[in-house]
């Protein structure tokens, strides 16, 4: 299972999940849901405290992800197969123009 935090502008919205079956998990922050109800990270997916659930990447969190050249330079820099759309969401996108970033909940940070 592979994770990581979702930011929008400086707040924590919340965490975005591979589960070991291949699904995909997108889960609001509880505290993102009180404090900003109407500050949506896309207008696919409104502030709500139930998670959005897919067996492929969000449309709008692969559409993070670099393209053309940029792809292969992050691919080959990382090592990471260019269909490899979560692990390259997890390694290229801490810093993305716009307002939402994604941060790789490590193991060390879950113990």
């Amino acid at each position: 299972m592979r994770r990581g935090r979702v930011y929008y502008k400086e707040h924590l919205a919340g965490t975005i999940t591979e589960t070991n079956e291949g699904d995909y998990v997108f889960q609001y922050d509880p505290q993102y849901v009180q404090k900003h109800p109407d500050d949506f990270i896309t207008f696919t997916m409104p502030v709500t405290d139930k998670p959005y659930t897919d067996k492929r990447l969000f449309p709008f969190f692969d559409g993070l992800i670099p393209e053309g050249w940029l792809l292969n330079i992050a691919s080959e820099n990382w090592k990471i197969n260019p269909n490899d759309r979560m692990g390259l969401l997890l390694a290229c996108c801490r810093n993305c123009i716009g307002a939402v970033s994604v941060e790789p909940i490590t193991k060390e940070d879950e113990a």
